[in-house]
């Protein structure tokens, strides 16, 4: 395997628990997204990647295809349009057979002063990481209870249990998922579907570089000053990997995990507790 593998589910890769199952993976195409659809094929799902970059998606899709010779559908589609995301997800099954696992990856992070944010910029955080959430459970929610069998995971943050000044639009967003996420798994809790979130700290992604890029246009301070300074927020004095967020999302997906649900795992290296 490539060194973008994952590295420390043991010799689940070999028992290949997920072999037979369905995984579609929102923002699949890049950072956590690709890092999960790595993990979930090791352990032997077939796989969907929804996201919008279609160069990327096809790169991300070859690259499963030849790592661990899987089965792979991908579809460049808006997660923010009721429309796409029906129409996405349509033609995962037709290609791979019924979603027996979804995770809710695909979102945006900006930050501005409150004072200086207006409904255009909040509502096109809420539309995606909320909206996005909600439309695409809804796509695999009443197939899952009538089977008796789902994993949903949704991918949170450490915003979405605690406040961060400068960035009220995405901690809003991320807490109402954690909040759906709570809710949601006791409507399902008797019926063999989980429910559960993943809250990573800042992880080694092009969402968190392109913060950092921001933050240095504003105020023209060194990346590297900036990069240094949230690396330290975490007592590991690191950011987390995609890798390591993508193995808390592949446990939590197993079939042996039933009892875990409703919950938020934090991965952040101690930063949150």
């Amino acid at each position: 395997m490539s060194d973008n593998s994952p590295q420390n589910l043991g010799n689940l890769f070999e028992s290949q628990p997920l072999k037979g199952q369905h995984a579609l993976i929102t923002g699949g195409s890049r950072g956590i997204g690709a890092a999960t659809s790595n993990a979930l094929a090791a352990l032997g799902a077939s796989i969907t990647l929804l996201a919008r970059d279609a160069g990327r998606l096809k790169q991300q899709s070859d690259h499963l295809q030849a790592e661990y010779d899987t089965k792979v559908f991908f579809a460049s589609a808006d997660m923010t349009s009721e429309q796409d995301i029906a129409d996405s997800f349509a033609q995962s099954v037709a290609a791979n057979g019924a979603i027996d696992i979804l995770v809710n990856n695909a979102g945006i992070g900006k930050s501005a002063p409150f004072h200086r944010m207006d409904l255009e910029f909040w509502q096109a955080i809420l539309d995606l990481n909320l909206t996005g959430t909600f439309l695409c459970t809804k796509q695999v929610f009443d197939a899952m209870r009538e089977r008796g069998y789902g994993r949903i995971v949704n991918i949170a943050s450490t915003v979405g249990l605690r406040g961060y000044p400068y960035i009220t639009a995405y901690t809003a967003s991320k807490h109402a998922v954690v909040g759906l996420t709570r809710s949601l798994s006791l409507e399902v809790v008797k019926k063999g579907v989980t429910v559960n979130a993943v809250c990573p700290g800042y992880t080694e992604t092009d969402l968190v570089a392109e913060a950092i890029d921001n933050i240095v246009d504003k105020s023209g301070r060194n990346g590297s000053e900036v990069k240094s300074e949230i690396e330290n927020m975490s007592p590991m004095g690191r950011m987390v990997t995609p890798e390591e967020v993508a193995e808390s999302v592949a446990w939590l997906c197993l079939p042996s995990s039933a009892s875990i649900t409703g919950q938020s795992i934090v991965v952040a290296g101690g930063s949150v507790m």
